[in-house]
């Protein structure tokens, strides 16, 4: 199959997987989802792969969810639950897989990106990237909250409800990032722990993953990310000045426009 939004390759018993739209920071589309569903049910049937890399095209890792004007209104919610359907379906992927996930981030790690950076069971960054989840700023919230799981109820409220960005230094020392190094050495450190991942037993690997999990979803998380689903939808149907604003200088300006009115916002508040 021939991909538009992502790059595939196998290295030896890693498959690499990169999202591919660098002109858009690798912003997350429908399109990319279903095709990351395709290469990801691909790769779990080839069992001369152990481990996989995932990883953005460019000066990032993945800016988030592309919220760009959409070729149909979300204005339901039906629609909305439809939507969001397929980068859940996409994430839930991973946290199943039989294969170690890693994330190899690279700059902005944003919205879902910085989701799908947490549902991978390691993430190495660069010391240059950077993590958060700005969407409370544009009245959205994230559909997929697997964040209080990964670093604790306090840490995700400063997070989430304030939307600021924060360094690789700190997604480490909060526990959302395994390890963080030099830009330079980021693909070489990576491949190196791909690589020993993939030398471990395949049948170990999956069962010990798969026993880490199930023991947070019989704490409750999946309950809790079907739950943000919710949360998001409803989010996303509620008015506010704030988002007519940010809508309407989008639309007549452009996003760039819309983030650079945000920005200057919540700048100006002290946030």
């Amino acid at each position: 199959m021939k991909y538009k939004a992502i790059k595939i390759e196998r290295v030896g018993s890693v498959g690499r997987i990169t999202l591919n739209r660098p002109e858009k920071l690798n912003a997350i589309t429908t399109e990319m989802l279903l095709e990351l569903q395709h290469v990801m049910d691909d790769f779990e049937d080839d069992m001369k792969l152990r481990a996989v890399v995932i990883t953005g095209e460019g000066r990032a890792f993945s800016a988030g969810f592309d919220i760009g004007p959409k070729d149909k209104a979300l204005d339901s919610v039906e629609s909305w639950s439809a939507h969001i359907k397929v980068g859940t379906d996409t994430w839930w992927r991973i946290w199943r897989s039989r294969m170690p996930y890693i994330a190899m981030v690279n700059g902005y790690c944003l919205g879902g990106a910085c989701d799908l950076s947490m549902v991978c069971d390691f993430t190495v960054a660069a010391q240059s990237a950077q993590f958060g989840e700005p969407e409370i700023q544009f009245q959205s919230s994230s559909p997929f909250n697997i964040m209080p799981w990964v670093v604790g109820m306090k840490r995700t409220k400063e997070i989430l409800l304030t939307g600021d960005k924060f360094s690789a230094e700190e997604a480490v020392r909060i526990g959302l990032a395994t390890r963080v190094v030099p830009d330079e050495d980021l693909a070489d450190i990576t491949q190196k722990l791909a690589d020993k991942l993939a030398k471990m037993p395949q049948g170990a690997m999956a069962f010990n993953k798969a026993g880490i999990n199930r023991s947070y979803e019989a704490g409750g998380l999946k309950a809790g990310v079907d739950l943000s689903g919710e949360v998001f939808v409803l989010t996303m149907l509620t008015d506010s000045e704030e988002r007519a604003e940010f809508k309407r200088v989008g639309a007549e300006q452009g996003m760039a426009a819309a983030f650079k009115w945000r920005d200057q916002r919540y700048a100006d508040e002290g946030s």
